[in-house]
């Protein structure tokens, strides 16, 4: 685990001041002004988390954050969105890119230390089903936590560090509605009161690799006003 951020934004201000708080909580920080410096760096420092501004002069952050999910080495990266555009298309297209978390200025740099934490856990950690044992296969379902992969039948799928998560957490709760809240609370470290966008668009993928492997079989359930069920 190296703990290395990488701040990209083109206003000095704001890359500062995250700069000197990230320190502050012992973090090694590297900074770029511009997209085609930051993806230089990304390949080249290997980041733990990129905090990525999305309106930057030539490349913008979601440009940057497409080639960070295209390129081999470096598509695993989380990636914090920190940005001015607060319309909830722009989250989408966040999310939809593979953004891991979505901030939007202001920020409280508190907020934004919370997410760092959280990813760093969720990321540089076995998944708690592997570190504690919990329920790993039932049925036709089997979850193979160190390759953040899922396993149904003589089928599998591999899925992201975020998706994972949130599967194990309707896997240990199967047959159980798990809210909204508890989605965000347990796989994000926190509970935002406007970012269910966030959780109904890794559900959307999660669903969709889940039907890839089901044989016809539509495992996840959205329970409208509340949350989600798996059907095993």
């Amino acid at each position: 685990m190296n703990n290395k951020i990488l701040i990209v934004d083109d206003d000095v201000s704001i890359n500062e001041l995250v700069r000197v708080n990230l320190e502050l909580a012992g973090y090694k920080v590297v900074q770029a002004y511009d997209g085609v410096k930051g993806f230089a760096l990304v390949k080249q420092e290997m980041p733990s988390v990129v905090i990525l501004d999305v309106m930057m002069p030539d490349v913008d952050g979601f440009t940057v954050a497409k080639r960070i999910r295209q390129n081999e080495e470096t598509k695993n990266i989380p990636i914090i969105m920190l940005t001015a555009l607060s319309q909830l298309n722009d989250k989408v297209n966040g999310f939809n890119i593979g953004v891991d978390d979505y901030l939007v200025k202001p920020f409280e740099i508190e907020e934004l230390l919370v997410r760092v934490r959280a990813i760093l856990k969720r990321t540089h950690q076995i998944p708690n089903s592997a570190s504690v044992r919990d329920l790993l296969t039932l049925n036709e379902i089997t979850l193979l936590p160190e390759q953040y992969a899922v396993k149904i039948g003589e089928n599998q799928v591999k899925l992201t560090p975020i998706e994972f998560e949130i599967f194990n957490l309707l896997f240990q709760n199967h047959g159980n509605m798990v809210s909204s809240a508890k989605l965000l609370k347990d796989v994000w470290g926190y509970s935002p009161d406007d970012d269910v966008e966030t959780i109904r668009v890794h559900i959307r993928h999660l669903r969709s690799k889940i039907d890839k492997i089901s044989n016809g079989k539509k495992y996840i359930e959205t329970i409208y006003g509340g949350g989600y069920k798996l059907n095993i």
